[in-house]
């Protein structure tokens, strides 16, 4: 089985998914493009996940070559010795492409996680009609979207609803940080993405630098991909926020054990909603990308809780909103209101209920139906 997984949220989806393989083909060989989370499972990682993650009409221009040529070895590699099925997870501007052609030759093709058309970009929907044979939906509204125009879905939850446990002990994740546990706790996740980091690292620390000068008491932290980590410390030195402790990955136990999280809009905002935490999304891109992908923006939000809740249930700074000052503001909002933060426990805890399934069997149970079709 042939697999590719764009960057570090791909890499997660699919390591989870990959545990229902796992066990309906336990001595299957799964190949293709992956992470870390991947490979743990035994997955042969032609190319590293990260290769594919970057954001943005002008980011992606720098990189295309690159990625166009990635693309055109894999494929010549999978035509050449073609796979029982093809597995697509997200990256969809990689992978559409990258399916048609298989599907095309024949090869049974799958893409995990429907491109958000009910978001932006509606136009997608007849790309994927041409490229995919099934695709593994993870919100339940996506379902009965693609079966209106012929494609065949299957609605298999949100792996994350089933990973992260609907409550989560605090304390536990604040001793294995070695925080205090008697203060509150800010966590910092500005993206996992080069450009992410290029565009937000420093806004965040300034932003930390702001909330301590109006509430000392407060601990930061930062979760950092290993390969980012050392950047973002220079970055975190430059502004002068040396209060914010940058971890080596951990951003599960740094959503566990905060009160509040300003975070790049993304999967992470998810993750941070299933973790019933309070939160303030900011996000800022180059300048043509943003104007070009606002155009195509079908709703008034970005934010996947937002987006699932059909409302602004949490704030979002996008562009030039995204300041320190508001950002600051936005979240000593949060700590000021702890009623307000109550509240929003309540509607996570119901988005989580709505989005748990079993989902490595159900997408497993979906890859061999398709391919004992």
């Amino acid at each position: 089985m042939a697999m590719v997984a764009g960057e570090t949220s791909g890499d997660l989806l699919a390591g989870l998914m990959m545990q229902g393989v796992r066990a309906q083909w336990p001595h299957a060989n799964l190949y293709g493009i992956g992470g870390p989370r991947m490979q743990a499972q035994g997955f042969n990682a032609l190319w590293p996940s990260e290769k594919l993650a970057v954001r943005g009409y002008v980011e992606v221009l720098r990189h295309y070559r690159e990625i166009v040529g990635i693309r055109n070895q894999l494929k010549a590699q999978l035509l050449a010795k073609p796979p029982q099925v093809f597995v697509g997870v997200d990256a969809p501007d990689f992978n559409l492409d990258l399916e048609r052609d298989l599907k095309q030759a024949g090869i049974p093709t799958v893409h995990f996680v429907c491109p958000s058309i009910w978001a932006w970009r509606a136009d997608r929907i007849e790309k994927i009609k041409q490229s995919v044979d099934h695709v593994l939906c993870i919100f339940p509204f996506e379902t009965d979207l693609l079966h209106a125009h012929g494609i065949p879905a299957t609605y298999v939850g949100h792996p994350l609803a089933q990973a992260i446990p609907m409550h989560v002990d605090m304390l536990k994740a604040r001793y294995e940080l070695k925080l205090d546990p008697d203060r509150p706790v800010v966590a910092l996740l500005p993206g996992s993405r080069e450009s992410e980091i290029t565009y937000l690292a420093e806004r965040f620390f300034q932003a930390a630098m702001l909330l301590s000068q109006q509430q000392p008491n407060l601990q930061f932290v930062l979760p950092a991909m290993p390969s980012m980590k050392t950047r973002i410390e220079q970055i975190r030195d430059k502004v002068g926020a040396t209060q914010v402790q940058v971890l080596k990955g951990q951003s599960h136990a740094a959503l566990a054990a905060c009160n509040v999280t300003l975070i790049a809009s993304g999967t992470a905002t998810l993750e941070a909603a299933l973790f019933k935490k309070p939160m303030v999304i900011a996000y800022n891109m180059n300048w043509l990308s943003w104007q070009l992908m606002k155009r195509k923006k079908l709703q008034p939000w970005v934010g996947l809780p937002n987006i699932l809740a059909q409302d602004f249930c949490v704030p979002e700074l996008l562009q030039d909103q995204a300041t320190p000052d508001n950002m600051s503001q936005a979240v000593l909002a949060w700590l000021r209101s702890p009623e307000k933060a109550q509240a929003l426990v309540g509607q996570f805890e119901t988005m989580h209920a709505s989005l748990l399934r079993d989902t490595p069997t159900l997408a497993a149970h979906a890859i061999q139906t398709l391919v004992n079709a």
